[in-house]
């Protein structure tokens, strides 16, 4: 028996597998070509005669190449990192998983739900609340896709530097599907069912209810039958468990490992 990795994502799995630095794997410099590492100066008609500018010419060349490769919505990484938990290099290293995402299913640099769903669960059929529901909260301009600047501006929040504050926020909004600013028990319910329903785990219907119940004793203080912000946030602080998954320890190191819920394995005899 042998594990490989999924198709979609080989060639991420292959690159956080290598112990090369990510610089090795970035795209080459402005001015470089494939002959040698250098522009050959036969490349322009005139280009002993031009000097410098055939080198500014190839230059200019190069760069309109690269940045004709990259996804719709791409952000300067400098920036991203300057707003996020993430340095330079790991916005770059989350850029190559972003492509393998955006391309595993319509190939157009933007990640849609289905490819979303497919690095989630391994399913591109059915409707999933749980995944919808994360796929919405990542979706920051609404346009029924992920670009790159939002998916590392989401990721960012289950980074292990990333505040308490936002992580709470952004439980809160998990929970909020209605988005009247209030967790409603209908709205725990359901996500409760979807929850497990992913992990395969079949609770009675009473189990259910069992568990909207005793969260909404410990969460809803003022007993008006649903969860403002300052009651989840209270909720929260007495209850740390409840963000545990909203860290992701390899983050921190996200130049050689990718988060492991894009990372599914399958077994081959």
């Amino acid at each position: 028996m042998r594990q490989r990795p999924r198709v979609l994502l080989r060639r991420a799995v292959r690159f956080c597998e290598s112990p090369i630095n990510y610089a090795a794997a970035s795209p080459r410099p402005a001015g470089q070509g494939t002959h040698g590492g250098r522009a050959r100066e036969t490349d322009h008609p005139r280009g002993e005669e031009m000097g410098g500018a055939s080198s500014s010419s190839s230059s200019s060349s190069t760069n309109k190449r690269l940045k004709a490769k990259r996804a719709p919505g791409y952000e300067d990484p400098a920036v991203l990192a300057a707003q996020t938990s993430f340095t330079v290099n790991e916005v770059e290293a989350l850029y190559e998983l972003y492509k393998d995402l955006s391309f595993s299913i319509f190939k157009d640099g933007l990640i849609h739900k289905e490819e979303f769903r497919l690095a989630l669960f391994r399913n591109t059929k059915g409707s999933n609340l749980f995944a919808d529901r994360v796929f919405d909260m990542f979706d920051l301009k609404r346009n029924g896709v992920i670009e790159f600047g939002e998916f590392v501006r989401s990721v960012s929040i289950f980074h292990p530097k990333a505040s308490e504050s936002e992580k709470t926020k952004f439980a809160f909004k998990l929970y909020d599907l209605r988005g009247t600013g209030y967790i409603e028990k209908e709205e725990l319910k359901e996500m409760v069912l979807a929850l497990f329903g992913e992990s395969d785990l079949c609770l009675s219907d009473s189990a259910v209810e069992e568990i909207v119940d005793n969260t909404f004793k410990q969460a809803d203080s003022n007993g008006d039958g649903r969860i403002d912000p300052k009651e989840w946030e209270e909720f929260v602080k007495n209850n740390p468990a409840s963000l545990r998954n909203m860290s992701l320890p390899y983050l921190k190191d996200i130049t050689t490992s990718f988060p492991s819920f894009v990372m599914h394995s399958e077994v081959e005899d």
